[in-house]
């Protein structure tokens, strides 16, 4: 059978080309430049360098956490440290069996297949992946009813590298197929000063110490958010100020993207206004908060929840959610009584 070439698709391909580019201008090339989750490299490393004195393809491995911090870099740098080619597809693209068939029969040894949103593979897909992933064996069914017939091809040794923002939704049978799972946390500011001053290098922006660490606070402490700010900075100080993005340039900025200094956009502050305005800051089940904003409840819980939780401003309890007492006051809402 004639297994077709697979057209890996990229997680960023509604992006411009011009983002990608400049996305991947600044995605660090080696462990130095990574910066921040310093125990998930730490085990990474023990990983690749024991694979490395055996002269095998390191475990499979699974990383899950918010969007941006950093899941994709660690499978290109795991993929440079190891000097594989790392085939990169995503979840939704990986329908029917054949998809993720025809991608594994074109490994070659020690290469790497990097899925993205490994959440969405769907079942039939999954199905070819476990005795990929467990025995390297790709089995293959022809034909249809009685006269189809099943065979099994050996694959190289390779490496899946998997990653997600929605753990619980991968299934145990693919969950356990994983030699080790990382999470990848949230940022320290220290680090977000960090990388911002490194990509501001890259991209020979001038950026003040006062401006790096506003920037820095309003980044969710997320590194793709961080980067997507300074470029937003420099347009600004491009088109209104001296080219050089100084406090006042970035505080211009996220004004004029309502954005406020902790990094709060507009359907952050319109979860917190509807929460306190409709319910007194809850309980509320997650159908309703998400009906009574107009989202989808997959939205809320996992776009907005996470970082107003990570601030302290909301939190989850078994009959729903709840506004704390600073959620009130970055709002300047008076607080309700029963949180004085």
């Amino acid at each position: 059978m004639s297994i077709p070439t697979p057209s890996p698709v990229s997680p960023q391909e509604h992006a411009s080309p011009d983002d990608v580019a400049l996305e991947l201008t600044l995605r660090p090339t080696t462990w130095e430049e990574y910066v921040g989750q310093e125990k998930v490299k730490r085990n990474l490393r023990l990983i690749i360098d024991a694979a490395r004195n055996r002269a095998e393809a390191p475990d499979h491995l699974l990383f899950y956490g918010q969007a941006g911090l950093g899941k994709t870099t660690l499978a290109n740098l795991i993929g440079h440290e190891t000097k594989a080619k790392v085939h990169t597809t995503a979840g939704p693209a990986l329908e029917k069996a054949g998809d993720i068939a025809a991608i594994l029969s074109n490994l070659e040894p020690r290469d790497i297949l990097f899925i993205d949103e490994a959440h969405r593979v769907s079942k039939l897909a999954e199905e070819i992946l476990y005795p990929a992933m467990e025995a390297r064996k790709l089995h293959l069914v022809m034909g249809k009813g009685p006269s189809a017939r099943a065979f099994s091809l050996d694959l190289p040794p390779f490496t899946v590298i998997a990653a997600t923002t929605r753990v619980n939704l991968l299934s145990s049978p693919l969950r356990s197929r994983f030699g080790a799972t990382f999470r990848l946390d949230y940022y320290q500011t220290e680090d977000i000063e960090r990388i911002l001053m490194r990509s501001a290098r890259i991209l020979g922006i001038t950026l003040s110490e006062d401006g790096c660490s506003l920037l820095a606070k309003a980044a969710r402490f997320t590194p793709r958010t961080a980067n997507r700010l300074l470029k937003r900075a420099r347009d600004y100080a491009e088109v209104h100020g001296t080219g050089s993005i100084d406090e006042r340039a970035v505080m211009a900025m996220l004004s004029m993207f309502e954005i406020d200094p902790l990094g709060l956009e507009e359907a952050d502050r319109e979860l917190l206004r509807t929460l306190i305005t409709k319910w007194n800051g809850g309980p509320v089940g997650l159908k309703a908060l998400a009906a009574a904003m107009n989202e989808d409840p997959g939205t809320v819980e996992e776009v907005y929840e996470p970082f107003l939780m990570k601030l302290g401003f909301l939190h989850r309890t078994p009959a729903g959610r709840v506004a704390t007492k600073d959620a009130y006051l970055h709002l300047g809402i008076p607080p309700h009584p029963s949180l004085i």
